[in-house]
């Protein structure tokens, strides 16, 4: 498997993973945490299937399909009231 600095591809995907994630946890916004954490989570989703972790692959999945409800599905209901 290809390494970049001994460290593998798939490894990296899990620390950009990670990091997306913490700094999400950082913004003070409430779109742009909802924005960042749903990156780091598709990161985590592309670690998961790249070790085969169905725990991972669905959990992230979830999370970010609750990041784009508020986003986009519960932002346009607060609108419309």
């Amino acid at each position: 498997m290809t390494e970049i600095f001994g460290i593998t591809i798939t490894e990296w995907i899990g620390y950009l993973a990670s990091f997306f994630v913490l700094l999400s946890f950082l913004m003070r916004n409430i779109v742009t945490l909802r924005y960042v954490n749903s990156i780091g989570c598709l990161f985590f989703v592309a670690y998961g299937i790249l070790l085969d972790s169905w725990p991972v692959i669905i959990t992230n999945v979830a999370i970010v399909c609750v990041n784009i409800y508020y986003l986009f599905i519960n932002k346009k209901q607060v609108q419309e009231a």
